[in-house]
């Protein structure tokens, strides 16, 4: 078939035809012209309409052919007669392949099955396609290439091209929604001289005109931090950050965060925002507060439930994790989650311990909307402590649909405090750790000029896209997710994070794990 199509090519040039022209008229898209359709008028007073698409689906039979045509509002069928359009036209449409796009000129009608279709006066060649479609009935079905060839993907699979075009719209959704709140959207660099913000291990450049290396961003909140210090008191961000880790499910190594700081607010004011945005972004694209996930309407409607971390591990795990405080009782910890069938490496530290908990317990059966607050220490150590409970922060996550979509802080504004843990970062990586903080000596001046009290937020906007549209992988959300060279898939290649079983540890620093 490629040498057909090659040779179709060579005959439209030859015919004088240019087969790829610089201009095109296009008066309706697709869905314009099936709305344009008014049934109670005679079909010579129907709109007459110019749409342009790819050739999907051409019927022959005889001196009449039907096809569809395909641009990004969907599909319209056109009706093309050997009467209507002369022998030349005609008989050039039968000679065009599945895959060509084209123009197509005439009044919409509805046909004797019910379809809106354009009769068609005039046609018109807008590219060539060389190489054929994947088949029309069964489209991609092998993940690799679906993920590979997304084009294909999009072009043969309409639930693709919706999914990702809704995640398109949940960003601008996301975007409106909190620039009406007073929030003020910033840009901050992706290539750092350090990284920071949270608990990952960075890429890393060389700038040659400078002759240094510098490292792909790992979050955003420091450079956030030195714009709440520097008078804005509620900024947002929506960008691409890095973090050189493996994949799975719910894990890429570029993803898309929704980072946000707002001054004078704390955790629970956060919360509120939170149930906020999505339950809103849910009704300006579908109408209401709910999404489907597995077949279940969820309803997004606040107030969400609210569970502190140690009730809910306490609860699904019998497990309660402030009988073995730090340090004296890290052991019996570790023994308590290896009876409950938790494999986990001799000496695993307290936090660690928690995590695998909460990861194994708590977190996979959270399908509806559920705020889990106030988390130990160890595991949030850029949080504020809580006034009450200093081995407690002010913390919350917020889950739906089995993952981690949110994760928030009453953010830490002390700069004495701040470099203390600063250093006990560069004491972890000095033993071994790539993954711990660097030591910023810039954004402690920052602070020292003095931050004001602020809630800060991270969002995986990826996370949010699988809810929303009942995706079951993150790299069905992404437009192209990064993927093994050469042949082959693998979505559990382990995470530099996790030491434990080949899967992240809850990023304890950063807002949110992509």
């Amino acid at each position: 078939e490629l040498a057909a199509r090659r040779q179709a090519l060579a005959d439209v040039r030859a015919a004088g035809i240019d087969p790829y022209p610089a201009r095109v008229t296009r008066t309706h898209t697709a869905a314009e012209a099936l709305a344009a359709y008014r049934e109670e008028m005679p079909e010579e007073e129907q709109v007459l309409v110019t749409v342009a698409g790819r050739m999907m689906t051409p019927r022959h039979m005889g001196k009449a052919s039907f096809a569809h045509l395909q641009d990004g509002s969907g599909r319209l069928q056109i009706y093309v007669q050997r009467g209507i359009m002369g022998d030349q036209q005609f008989d050039f449409f039968k000679s065009l392949h599945p895959g060509d796009f084209v123009g197509a000129r005439g009044r919409v009608f509805r046909t004797r099955t019910g379809e809106v279709t354009v009769k068609v006066e005039s046609l018109r060649l807008l590219a060539k396609a060389l190489r054929p479609l994947p088949d029309k009935f069964h489209g991609i079905r092998d993940k690799e290439m679906r993920y590979r060839k997304r084009y294909l993907d999009m072009i043969s699979n309409r639930e693709s091209f919706d999914r990702l075009m809704l995640r398109s719209s949940l960003v601008s959704t996301v975007r409106r929604l909190l620039e009406s709140k007073g929030f003020v959207e910033i840009e901050t660099p992706v290539l750092q001289p350090l990284y920071g913000g949270a608990h990952a291990r960075p890429f890393t450049t060389h700038f040659n005109a400078l002759g240094e290396d510098l490292y792909l961003r790992i979050a955003l909140e420091l450079y956030h931090k030195r714009l709440l210090i520097g008078g804005i008191d509620k900024l947002f961000e929506i960008g691409r950050v890095f973090r050189n880790e493996g994949l799975s499910r719910k894990h890429n190594p570029e993803f898309t965060m929704l980072e946000l700081y707002w001054a004078y607010a704390d955790y629970h004011e956060i919360m509120g925002l939170v149930e906020w945005l999505v339950s809103q972004a849910a009704i300006l694209l579908f109408g209401k507060p709910e999404v489907m996930r597995d077949g279940r309407v969820i309803d997004l409607t606040p107030p969400w439930p609210r569970q502190t971390l140690r009730q809910a591990v306490l609860e699904r795990s019998g497990i309660d994790f402030t009988a073995f405080p730090a340090g004296s009782g890290d052991s019996a910890l570790y023994e308590q989650a290896r009876g409950r069938g938790i494999d986990l490496p001799p000496g695993t530290p307290r936090a660690k311990v928690i995590d695998e908990l909460l990861s194994t317990f708590v977190e996979p059966p959270l399908i509806a909307p559920t705020f889990l607050y106030d988390y130990p220490i160890e595991l949030s150590p850029l949080a504020k402590t809580k006034p009450d409970d200093p081995s407690l922060v002010e913390r919350f996550e917020a889950f739906a649909g089995g993952v981690e979509i949110a994760n928030a802080f009453s953010e830490l504004n002390d700069p004495q405090d701040q470099r203390r843990r600063f250093e006990a970062q560069a004491r972890d990586r000095a033993a071994g750790d790539l993954e711990a903080q660097q030591l910023d000596e810039d954004f402690l001046e920052a602070m020292e000029h003095g931050m004001p009290p602020a809630g800060g937020l991270g969002i995986g906007i990826d996370r949010l896209a699988m809810f929303f549209t009942d995706a079951e992988s993150i790299k069905d959300v992404m437009f192209f997710p990064q993927l093994r060279r050469g042949e082959g898939l693998d979505e559990t290649l382990p995470l530099d994070g996790d030491r434990l079983r080949g899967r992240q540890v809850r990023d304890p620093q950063g807002k949110e794990s992509g």
